[in-house]
């Protein structure tokens, strides 16, 4: 894979001045960076495409999931841009279940050229697309940039959420990862959702018939009853299970 002949950091310069189209819904819209920057605190992640596997299964999924900590921490928004049109983008947006994200469709890699961040992928069929980086933007100016390492390939080491996390609020303890096994009509599923909601965590919900098996199911938990609650990557059990768990939290 291409790799850029040079990787400029721009902290402590504006954003450049672009304006995007954007689908919403059934009309044509327009989104500028004046608007989405300006006296605002963003996160921006910038990947080398939607659909791609680590910008599936870790890089947006990990901004997702961090982006209600960021916003304790003052953060407006949470963006994720990649130069892909905007029908792409909108598809993977909801492919993903990333309902704490804003994504820039920077089609014609305009801001992305602007941030000398546009780099040659033709070798697998890409054509110019961004390089991997993150960044915090204070009312329109870099504040603090992380730009992946120039090496060949498609590293990716410093501009996952987590990092950001860590530059925005070093002391601050990330929320542990979620995730609980559902089926549509369980009342003892969604007394489970609301005790996790209430207790201030976000989860993923895997839902049995759609997502997964009960075969699925009893393979990682030992049980073939619904809820079954996972945090931290430890299984906590059932609704009573984690009505415990919580309490001696």
């Amino acid at each position: 894979m291409a790799q850029p002949t040079s990787l400029p950091n721009h902290e402590g310069k504006q954003v450049p001045d672009v304006t995007w189209p954007v689908r919403s819904g059934d009309e044509w819209k327009k989104m500028s960076s004046k608007e989405l920057f300006g006296g605002k605190k963003v996160v921006l992640f910038s990947l080398p495409g939607a659909f791609t596997p680590t910008c599936s299964s870790t890089h947006l999924p990990r901004y997702n999931q961090l982006a209600s900590t960021f916003k304790k921490l003052g953060v407006d928004e949470v963006c994720c841009m990649s130069v892909n049109d905007t029908f792409v983008m909108n598809s993977w947006l909801a492919d993903q279940e990333a309902e704490n994200i804003t994504v820039i469709p920077d089609g014609n890699g305009e801001f992305t050229a602007g941030m000398d961040m546009l780099v040659d992928k033709s070798d697998i069929g890409f054509g110019k697309r961004s390089w991997r980086y993150s960044m915090f933007v204070n009312d329109g100016v870099v504040e603090k940039m992380f730009i992946e390492p120039n090496v060949p390939g498609d590293p990716f080491e410093v501009s996952d959420a987590d990092t950001m996390l860590a530059y925005l609020a070093p002391d601050a303890k990330a929320p542990e990862e979620v995730s609980l096994f559902t089926k549509p009509g369980c009342s003892f599923c969604a007394k489970a959702k609301a005790m996790l909601k209430d207790a201030g965590y976000d989860y993923e919900e895997i839902v049995l018939g759609s997502q997964a098996t009960l075969a699925s199911l009893k393979a990682v938990s030992g049980r073939d009853t619904v809820p079954q609650v996972f945090i931290g990557g430890k299984h906590i059990g059932d609704s009573n299970d984690l009505a415990a768990y919580l309490q001696g939290a």
